[in-house]
C-alpha cells in the first residue's frame, strides 16, 4: 500500500501558521518579484483567481482590502516542509519525498487494518506540531493514492484520510475523477482523450490495452495499469539530477553588462554549491538571457550559449568562469534584459570525474576545490555570502528581488522571531 501525504494549500498554510488572522480570508502567494499567483487559499479560488494570474490584474482587490497578498518566502516554506517530512520519517520506515509539499509513505509490511488509524494520527499530529493541514490518500498504487488524496482534500467527511482498498471504491473514485486530473496524464493530453470519448479516469481504465499502447505507448500503459490496481510506478531511490538550473527574473530591466555579469555569477555560484551538496560535478555550463516578453514595444532577444569544461568540475571558480564566458558570447548591448539563468549539465558523481590529458592542472583544481569547501563552511545556508568571488554581487542573491508583501522568516532567523505582546 502507498499513502500520499499532501499539504493543503501549502504556501498559504505556512503563512497562516504565524499569522492566524489570515484564516478564513482569501489569500494568494506571489512568485519572485511579485509577478504572478503561485498559491491560493480556497477562499481566493472561489473568487475565480487562477494560478499564474499576473498580480497587476488583481492588485485592485488587495488595495480595497478584499484580498490578502503575500510575497513568496521560500526560506519559511522550506523549513516548514522539513518539519512535516521529519514527522513522516519518524512514523514509517520508508518515505519518498515527491515535492516540497508531498510525500509518499511506503506501507509494505503494515497490517491493512492499522493503516487508516496511522494516517488519521499523522493528520492530527502534523496539524498540532506544525500547524499545517494535510490530506492523505491511501491505495494499492501511487496513481490511485494521488486520486484518493484529492478526495481527502475535497470532502470534509473523510476527515483528511481517504482509502481506496477495494474494487468498488476504486471504480467509484475513477468515475468521479476527470481524466485531466489523473497523475501521468494531465491537462495537456486531456483534450485528445476527450475527443476520443475518454472523459473520466474510469473511461481511461476501461479502454482496451491495445488502444492504450497504440495511442500512448509505455508511459500511458503504466498509468492505465496503475488505475486498474497494478503497481507500475515503484518506490524510487533518490537519483542524482541530470542538470541543475538557477534562474531569476529581475525587479527591473537591466542593460549594463557588468550588472548582468554579477547576476550570472551569483546564479552560477549557487549551481556550484548544489553540485557540491550532492557530491557531483558538471561537464558543461549554459547561460540564458531573456528580454521582457510582455513588452511588445521592446525588441525581443532570447539567446543561450554553452561552454563545455575540459574536466567536470564543482568548484565555484571554474563554474562561474565558464558562465561568464558563455554570457560574453551572447550579450548584446541595446537590449533590456528581464531575466537570466544558469544551467549546469552533463552531471557525474564527483568521484567518477576523469581528468583531461591536455591543459588540466591538478594542483589548481585541488586548490579551487579546497577554497570552495571553505566558502561552504563559512557561508551558512540562507545568509549573506560572507565569502564570494569578486565577480559576484555583495550581499545575498535575493536582496534585490522585489518582495513588497513578504512575511518574516519566523522559524529560521533570530532577528525575525514572532513577537508576543
Amino acid at each position: 500500500m502507498y499513502a500520499l501525504v499532501d499539504c493543503n494549500n501549502f504556501f498559504v498554510s505556512c503563512e497562516r501558521v504565524f499569522r492566524p488572522q489570515l484564516e478564513g480570508k482569501p489569500v494568494v502567494v506571489l512568485s519572485n518579484n511579485d509577478g504572478c499567483v503561485v498559491a491560493r487559499s480556497n477562499e481566493s479560488k472561489s473568487m475565480g483567481i487562477r494560478m499564474g494570474t499576473p498580480f497587476y490584474q488583481i492588485s485592485r482587490l488587495a488595495d480595497i482590502g478584499k484580498l490578502e497578498v503575500c510575497s513568496s518566502n521560500y526560506t519559511l516554506y522550506g523549513d516548514m516542509s522539513a518539519r512535516v517530512m521529519s514527522i513522516l520519517t519518524d512514523a514509517v520506515p520508508r518515505i519518498e519525498i515527491y515535492s516540497i509539499d508531498e510525500a509518499f509513505l511506503i506501507l509494505d509490511g503494515f497490517n491493512e487494518k492499522d493503516v487508516r488509524p496511522l494516517c488519521s494520527h499523522l493528520v492530527a499530529k502534523i496539524r498540532k506540531w506544525t500547524g499545517i493541514p494535510v490530506s492523505i490518500g491511501i491505495a494499492p498504487t501511487k496513481t490511485l493514492a494521488k486520486i484518493a488524496s484529492h478526495f481527502a482534500k475535497k470532502y470534509p467527511g473523510y476527515k483528511g484520510v481517504c482509502m481506496i482498498d477495494d474494487d468498488t471504491k476504486r471504480v467509484k473514485a475513477l468515475s468521479m475523477t476527470p481524466v485531466g486530473e489523473v497523475w501521468g496524464i494531465g491537462r495537456r493530453l486531456a483534450p485528445k482523450l476527450e475527443e476520443a470519448g475518454v472523459k473520466t479516469a474510469l473511461d481511461y481504465a476501461c479502454r482496451p490495452e491495445s488502444w492504450i499502447r497504440e495511442n500512448f505507448m509505455l508511459h500511458g500503459l503504466r498509468t492505465w495499469m496503475e488505475l486498474r490496481g497494478t503497481v507500475c510506478v515503484e518506490a524510487e531511490t533518490e537519483a542524482a539530477r541530470k542538470s541543475i538550473c538557477t534562474s531569476r527574473s529581475f525587479s527591473r530591466m537591466l542593460e549594463d553588462e557588468e550588472e548582468l555579469s554579477e547576476k550570472v555569477s551569483d546564479f552560477a555560484a549557487r549551481c556550484a554549491g548544489k553540485l557540491r551538496e550532492e557530491g557531483t560535478a558538471a561537464g558543461d555550463v549554459t547561460v540564458m538571457l531573456y528580454t521582457n516578453r510582455f513588452r511588445d514595444d521592446l525588441e525581443q532577444y532570447f539567446p543561450s550559449a554553452t561552454v563545455r569544461l575540459q574536466t567536470a568540475a564543482s568548484n565555484t571558480q571554474e563554474i562561474v568562469s565558464a558562465a561568464l564566458r558563455a554570457m560574453k558570447m551572447i550579450y548584446r548591448p541595446g537590449y533590456k534584459y528581464k531575466k537570466a539563468g544558469v544551467t549546469v549539465g552533463n552531471i557525474v558523481p564527483a568521484e567518477a570525474v576523469q581528468a583531461s590529458l591536455f591543459g588540466f592542472d591538478p594542483e589548481l583544481r585541488s586548490r579551487n576545490d579546497r577554497l570552495s569547501r571553505l566558502m561552504d563552511q563559512v557561508n551558512a545556508p540562507g545568509t549573506s555570502s560572507l565569502l564570494r568571488l569578486a565577480s559576484q554581487k555583495s550581499g545575498h542573491y535575493s536582496d534585490d528581488i522585489r518582495r513588497e508583501h513578504c512575511s518574516r522568516r519566523y522559524s529560521t532567523s533570530f532577528d525575525e522571531l514572532l513577537e508576543i505582546r
